[in-house]
């Protein structure tokens, strides 16, 4: 496995690569000669100049773009916290590999290769309110799922997931990693009632209790607390770093994934943005709290990458005005003055 304890995952965070500064200076003054006023693009713009500093060239490409969603199943939803059962995890994947779901149109449309990994489904993490999630071993079992998932060559790449329950699994992540209790956190996420959310609720709280003793560690936390999908997203996400690959991260769940990593390097995140803001409720004050600002808000909740996988369509709107629009002197328009 590229990493045999979590202490190497530590030891990695904390000599992260950077991207390429004279890659975006680069791609920064030719936005500026570009037949526009400067700025009027917004942050097609920006994201233009973010995915040149990651690629490491002027002129970035979406050639290859890969979506890769993971799935997992949790202990906890025998609490009750889903409107569905685990069974629904399974039978989604099978979705997935039939074409049938969302995301599999998403894809199609965006340009996009689709990558499905089930993480021992038939096995749910332990009932984090009665014992740790997971041990190190399964952790780092599914981070390397993650970081395996993603190809050498790769100009962008889109993570999402599918798992039942897993919208309990972040927001307890968000409680014990930036503080609060389960009410700030807990969502509706599949649709549960009111009965449904108190016990999400109830469920976080109970965790934070018994595990309060590992919360000042990030990694402590994301075995004991997160899932085996979260961990492969966790995964993921590093080796897109470790092979200067940018990141869209996709909604609530995916991003909690990544904060373990967040508190480990505050810069883990530089070659990532979000995709978009979900409507499940502590997405956006997450994002807000890891300094991502959503390229979307749609409205939508629907996780499996699919609210990434449309904004993929914005930064090829982006690219094809960075690369297709022609400068001053060669329109032969004059520049501002």
């Amino acid at each position: 496995m590229q990493f045999s304890t979590l202490d190497d995952i530590r030891s990695f965070c904390r000599e992260l690569p950077e991207g390429d500064a004279a890659s975006a200076a680069a791609a920064t003054l030719r936005q500026q000669n570009l037949t526009k006023p400067p700025g009027s693009l917004g942050r097609l713009e920006e994201v233009a100049i973010w995915l040149a500093r990651w690629q490491r060239r002027e002129i970035p490409r979406l050639d290859q773009v890969a979506i890769a969603v993971f799935a997992g199943n949790h202990g906890i939803a025998e609490r009750g916290v889903s409107a569905f059962p685990s069974e629904v995890t399974a039978q989604m994947v099978a979705n997935f590999a039939a074409g049938g779901a969302a995301i599999n149109q998403i894809a199609k449309l965006a340009g996009a290769e689709l990558r499905v990994e089930p993480l021992e489904l038939a096995r749910p993490t332990r009932d984090f309110t009665m014992a740790p999630a997971m041990d190190g071993a399964d952790f780092l079992v599914a981070f390397d799922t993650g970081w395996r998932t993603v190809p050498e060559r790769c100009d962008l790449l889109v993570v999402g997931e599918m798992g039942i329950a897993n919208t309990t699994v972040a927001a307890t992540l968000c409680a014990a990693l930036m503080g609060g209790r389960g009410a700030r956190w807990a969502g509706r996420g599949t649709g549960v009632d009111d009965a449904g959310l108190l016990r999400k609720r109830t469920v976080i709280d109970t965790a934070l209790k018994l595990h309060r003793s590992l919360l000042d560690d990030p990694l402590a936390v994301a075995v004991a607390l997160g899932g085996r999908e979260l961990a492969a997203i966790a995964g993921a996400v590093l080796a897109a770093r470790a092979r200067s690959i940018p990141v869209l991260l996709d909604g609530f769940v995916a991003t909690s994934a990544v904060l373990p990593l967040a508190r480990l390097a505050p810069d883990s995140l530089a070659h990532c943005r979000a995709g978009h803001v979900s409507a499940e409720l502590g997405h956006r004050q997450l994002l807000r709290e890891l300094q991502l600002a959503p390229l979307l808000d749609l409205e939508m909740r629907l996780g499996e990458a699919s609210g990434a996988g449309v904004a993929i369509l914005l930064l090829r709107a982006a690219l094809a005005c960075h690369s297709g629009m022609a400068t001053f002197a060669e329109a032969g328009v004059s520049g501002a003055g």
